[in-house]
């Protein structure tokens, strides 16, 4: 006797979930990440209404929630005050309970308010989606009975188990722990592969963090992102408008000084230029470090009891906890060398944060930059700063 509507083969039955888990993971990185939480591409409303009735029949989860919770990580990222980082909660917790942080988070009341602007507050989203929540999800159980038999009840724990995994757990887990950065953002975000067709290009997360407002998370030629493949192709047939994407780093080798489009390029293009001074002064500050730790006396200062080339190259040491703060303040006194390359990445950063400045001062203060750079005595700086001086921009104007 047929206990199902439909007779599958096992691949079939393979085929059948494994396709509605990759819309479920379309409709979280194009509807509630790039299209609700940062307003980075426009969708037409007959295909937002179908992400935001498919998440509702897969997930159960709330539009204004998952943009608020979203947008409280960027705002936060990696600080006691972020919802979900591996850093403060530990990897296990956030990829194996990254759901129940998720939801801890989504009750608080002020997070909601204070991020989850802007979201859907239609009839149909107040009195059925955010209110009913388990319903879809007891449909979706319902129809895989119905269609595909006890099987189907599998099937349904897959499609359950997805999000929760590869969404929560491995794009917040592994995506902030292990990986590779094309970018340097104060934070420790990574680009994690090959999941792509698993998690919609949401593997890409350091470029992410990088160009938040982006729709195209991919940045290199050879990275793939299939959610931005699928956003193009809706693009082509009128049904979503991109707003933002990140814009290319362009070089001018003939350049010797700065100008306003250097300016421009460089804050535009910041954590790639950090990402590069950490490239050029990487070997620079090993044999440094190297050297400390050949000559040092026992327990005048303990190197190994951080990474100190992290934090002079990538890291805002303002993090630290204060035992570790006074292990790299410690380091930075025994090694002119490793002090200047710290001071030189901390005064450009402070670059891009000083508001009330003019263009012009700001030029100045950039070509002043490279030049106490190449006057350092540290080859890698010296070759930096050239580097730095080639950024472009295809206008000079500041946005």
């Amino acid at each position: 006797m047929q206990l199902s509507l439909l007779d599958l083969p096992w691949w079939g039955l393979v085929l059948v979930t494994l396709g509605s888990t990759h819309v479920t993971i379309a409709a979280v990185t194009i509807f509630l990440h790039r299209h609700q939480a940062h307003r980075a591409l426009e969708l037409h409303p007959l295909v937002s209404h179908f992400f935001r009735f498919w998440l509702w029949l897969t997930t159960g989860m709330v539009t204004r929630e998952w943009a608020a919770v979203h947008r409280k990580h960027h705002a936060n990222v990696e600080t006691f005050e972020d919802p979900h980082s591996p850093q403060i909660h530990g990897i296990r917790k956030v990829l194996f309970e990254g759901t129940e942080l998720y939801r801890l988070e989504a009750r608080n009341a002020a997070t909601l308010d204070k991020y989850g602007h802007g979201t859907p507050d239609d009839w149909i989203e107040r009195k059925l989606y955010a209110r009913h929540t388990r319903v879809g999800i007891g449909l979706v159980l319902i129809i895989d009975i119905v269609l595909f038999g006890p099987i189907g009840l599998s099937m349904w724990g897959v499609q359950m188990l997805w999000i929760p995994f590869f969404a929560a757990g491995v794009i917040n887990g592994v995506g902030h722990y292990w990986g590779y950065r094309n970018f340097a953002p104060n934070d420790s975000s990574t680009n994690v592969v090959p999941w792509g067709i698993l998690i919609g290009g949401e593997e890409l997360h350091n470029n992410h963090h990088a160009y938040v407002t982006s729709a195209r998370l991919s940045n290199k030629w050879w990275e793939f992102d299939i959610g931005w493949m699928y956003i193009r192709m809706l693009e082509m047939i009128h049904l979503a408008k991109v707003r933002n994407v990140a814009p290319p780093i362009r070089y001018d080798t003939s350049k010797t000084r700065c100008d306003v489009g250097t300016l421009q390029a460089v804050i535009t293009h910041r954590y790639d230029v950090l990402a590069k001074f950490a490239r050029f002064l990487r070997p620079t500050a090993v044999e440094e470090i190297r050297s400390l730790r050949a000559s040092v006396i026992p327990g005048s200062t303990d190197f190994k009891a951080l990474d100190p080339v992290k934090y002079l190259l990538q890291r805002d040491a303002r993090e630290l906890p204060a035992t570790q703060r006074a292990v790299l303040e410690q380091t930075l006194d025994s090694s002119s060398v490793l002090r200047t390359i710290y001071s030189m990445r901390q005064d450009l950063t402070a670059l891009w944060s000083r508001s009330a400045a003019s263009k012009e001062q700001l030029v100045k203060q950039l070509e002043t930059w490279c030049r106490r750079a190449e006057a350092s005595g540290i080859g890698a700086l010296r070759e930096f700063s050239r580097t730095l001086r080639c950024y472009d921009s295809l206008t000079g104007d500041m946005k």
